[in-house]
């Protein structure tokens, strides 16, 4: 004897329903994908490629030094409040690398960058060229994080040196782990490790820019 037809279509829709939900669930909470837009990240990322976002992992690991993060931008210097901040009007969010944790002081310098008074060793770099503009060395706080492209060519990249100083960790949506597409690429983001750097003093309290 065949179900009615009502009760197919019931079923049906629950599964589709419970679908959304666990799709919804995913992407909010677990990873999401995001396809890459600037060409700041050449040429350890193209244009155009796409890549996973971790964002479960940050909850209970912090971003660390070397992780490629994709964030939302905001106004230079805005407070970092207990919301994320309203990301600028038409900007699609920005995918850099972090380069300074809470506590570290950033310096640009004969064309290279200094972390805590050591040069970073960064193979990974597109380029030698640094824009420090009106500011050659910040002072990262509490509740921050300093960001650079890793396409160093002039004009290159957007990043803290620049509008956007430190970044706030809340404007943050996770950590790019994986390019996935095209399929050529696939491949894990690793995390480059810096054993040469010495640690960064006790950062400035949280708010300040």
């Amino acid at each position: 004897m065949s179900r009615r037809p009502l009760g197919c279509l019931i079923e049906i829709a629950e599964t589709l329903i419970l679908t959304l939900i666990i799709f919804w669930v995913i992407q909010t909470f677990v990873a999401q994908p995001y396809r890459v837009e600037q060409s700041s990240m050449r040429a350890t990322l193209e244009p155009e490629q796409y890549v996973l976002v971790d964002k479960l992992t940050p909850h209970f690991d912090d971003y660390s030094r070397g992780d490629i993060i994709v964030f939302n931008p905001a106004q230079r210097d805005a407070e970092c409040s207990a919301e994320p901040d309203v990301p600028l009007d038409g900007v699609v969010p920005y995918i850099k690398r972090v380069i300074g944790q809470p506590g570290d002081k950033i310096e640009i310098r004969d064309g290279l960058v200094l972390v805590n008074g050591a040069a970073l060793d960064e193979p990974y770099t597109l380029g030698s060229h640094t824009e420090p503009g009106d500011q050659s060395s910040w002072t990262v706080s509490a509740d921050r994080l300093f960001v650079m492209g890793d396409n160093r060519t002039p004009g290159g990249s957007s990043d803290s040196r620049g509008m956007l100083g430190p970044i706030c960790v809340r404007d943050v949506i996770g950590r790019a782990w994986l390019r996935y597409w095209p399929l050529d690429t696939l491949g894990i983001l690793q995390t480059p490790t810096y054993p040469e750097l010495p640690p960064g003093g006790d950062p400035a309290p949280a708010g300040e820019p």
